[in-house]
């Protein structure tokens, strides 16, 4: 049986169980205690289970994460989240956009660092309740099956109401002549929202999404200060947007 099969058997037995013991696992698999508890412990740091002595117990959160396997551009997106990380200080009211580099960013927030976070994007909000001193709130409204966020006219008048020091957008397409756009009218107008909302926005943007453009607008170029990516500085496109006045890092 390879690693990726036994270890989602071993998911499904603590979902079906809630609790389930090394030895079990070991028995039912056929494969030795060590075998399994190196499982466990991966399958923790996924957030697909709670490991617990003697065995793995279920969790709630587990439900609402992402399949970290399936994310594109994963190790792209997690160099620009350890980037991103840099600009916090304790004591932050902080916004976070949906999507899997928010979600990553959210999962690889230092465990030490005490801030507020609002967010209207359920997989984000459970990742954040992994984080002690997080104080995470979850914006309400009508909830988008696709991609779990919540949309509607009460986000966009909650955030009317919210100062934060910071926001992090996660950028669907970006380019000179339209800036930030986005594939939906209400996130769009909910990605305004945080905007006006917060004192500094940093844009997180993945290199496939330059030179591309979507539907409606989020931001125009020239309002635009920080992106975080992983473009390298000798890379024509690092040039081209930073030769436009935007500050890449």
């Amino acid at each position: 049986m390879k690693k990726k099969e036994r270890q989602q058997k071993i998911v499904d037995e603590v979902s079906i169980n809630r609790k389930v013991s090394s030895t079990y696992l070991s028995e039912k698999l056929d494969v030795s205690e060590d075998t399994i508890r190196r499982d466990i412990k991966e399958l923790h740091d996924q957030g697909l289970l709670a490991k617990v002595h003697g065995g793995a117990i279920s969790t709630v959160q587990k439900l609402y994460h992402y399949n970290e396997d399936v994310i594109y551009n994963r190790e792209s997106k997690v160099r620009i989240a350890l980037k991103a990380i840099k600009l916090l200080e304790d004591g932050m009211v902080i916004i976070m956009s949906g999507g899997t580099t928010n979600l990553i960013l959210a999962k690889l927030l230092p465990k030490k660092l005490k801030a507020t976070v609002y967010t209207y994007s359920l997989p984000i909000a459970m990742q954040l309740t992994e984080h002690p001193l997080i104080e995470t709130i979850f914006i309400g409204g009508k909830i988008q099956r696709n991609s779990m966020v919540t949309t509607g006219i009460d986000v966009i008048q909650y955030l009317s109401n919210v100062r934060a020091n910071i926001c992090f957008i996660g950028v669907s397409a970006l380019c000179l002549e339209q800036g930030v756009t986005d594939e939906g009218y209400e996130v769009a107008m909910i990605k305004k929202a945080m905007i006006n909302a917060a004192q500094k926005t940093v844009f997180l943007v993945t290199p496939n999404k330059f030179n591309a453009i979507l539907n409606y607008d989020v931001s125009p170029i020239n309002n635009i200060g920080t992106v975080v990516t992983d473009l390298d500085s000798e890379n024509p496109l690092f040039k081209t947007y930073t030769k436009a006045g935007l500050r890449l890092l």
